[in-house]
């Protein structure tokens, strides 16, 4: 992989909704931390069917379940309404402040954690630098704020070399 190893997902997948949740518990894994949008769902959509049911499923098996998202907390909050899962709004992600708070909060660690996010310079890059594993997902929908459009031009190169 190269120069940019440092920034690749330790996985890559078409959804979160495909990530093998009962294997990573079974390998050791506790704590999971997602991002919200287009992660979950859509760009600024509240919590649905499927991803409450996800998260209920995820909370069942055992594991301890944290929202992290760069949003605002009004933002948040409107997705958490009906998951209640403890969160935190404003991450400031890739900075890995929040990322050990979250483990802190759940009680995890680096070993037994991992996130969930669609952005590569942002979830993937603040878990890597965190020290935990990644799971990139492709986004939800292509309908996003254009300083996300922008970034995801420069993701695309970074991805074409992904795997080589």
């Amino acid at each position: 992989m190269g120069l940019f190893s440092w920034m690749y997902p330790d996985e890559y997948l078409d959804s979160t909704y495909e990530i093998d949740f009962k294997q990573l518990y079974e390998d050791g894994f506790r704590g999971v931390i997602f991002d919200i949008d287009n992660t979950l769902v859509e760009q600024g959509a509240p919590s649905d069917e499927r991803s409450r049911a996800l998260l209920a499923s995820l909370k069942d098996m055992g594991y301890k379940v944290m929202l992290l998202s760069n949003n605002r907390k009004t933002r948040v909050d409107l997705f958490n309404e009906d998951v209640g899962c403890d969160c935190i709004p404003m991450a400031k992600k890739p900075l890995t402040k929040s990322y050990k708070i979250a483990m802190e909060r759940m009680g995890t660690n680096q070993e037994n954690t991992f996130f969930v996010g669609d952005q590569l310079f942002t979830d993937v890059w603040g878990a890597k630098r965190s020290g935990i594993r990644s799971i990139l997902v492709r986004p939800i929908s292509a309908k996003e704020e254009i300083q996300i459009v922008m970034k995801r031009k420069l993701e695309k190169l970074f991805l074409a070399r992904y795997g080589k």
